[in-house]
């Protein structure tokens, strides 16, 4: 009876325990805000094709992860733009034949949320950011030998990224 009496106080300190931790019930998204229009992202580098990739990456994301819906121009409540600024892929390691045996992708991004009804950035308070923008970086390893393309580490790569940027739209603490 005195270990239920005890267990039962604990239970009931635990909520109170939580609450100082960054816990919060219900969603973590700004709640005046309904809907985003994300244009395809710019692309700063002389590598074609990638800002489709990463713009549908990003929007599928904030379809399924967020209550936010996908809008066009100004019937929307907010813009998030991006900017594709470097694409490097770099050699890791190379065979005995000099081929490459490990390489990796790396991705700059700046990314910019923006309220469009006040003009406001909402994404400011969430991370460090510089003269409004926020750069995310994401990377990804691949090996050709092992069946492994650039399209996996692209994939790989734009994912992290998308998911860095939806992480942004998420209401500061």
């Amino acid at each position: 009876m005195k270990r239920f009496v005890v267990n039962l106080l604990l239970l009931s300190l635990l909520p109170i325990n939580l609450s100082g931790c960054g816990y919060t019930v219900g969603n973590s998204y700004q709640p005046d805000v309904q809907t985003v229009y994300v244009p395809i992202f710019e692309n700063k580098t002389f590598r074609r094709g990638f800002e489709y990739q990463l713009t549908e990456a990003v929007q599928q994301k904030i379809q399924s992860r967020t209550p936010f819906r996908l809008a066009k121009g100004v019937e929307s409540d907010t813009k998030l733009t991006g900017t594709i600024k470097q694409i490097n892929k770099n050699v890791l390691a190379t065979t005995q034949n000099t081929d490459p045996r490990n390489l990796n992708l790396k991705f700059v991004v700046e990314v910019t949320w923006e309220d469009m009804r006040s003009g406001r950035i909402l994404s400011q308070q969430q991370v460090p950011i510089t003269a409004d923008v926020v750069s995310l970086v994401s990377q990804a390893s691949f090996a050709p030998e092992v069946g492994q393309s650039l399209a996996t580490a692209t994939k790989t790569a734009t994912d992290s990224l998308a998911n860095q940027i939806v992480q942004l739209m998420e209401a500061p603490w």
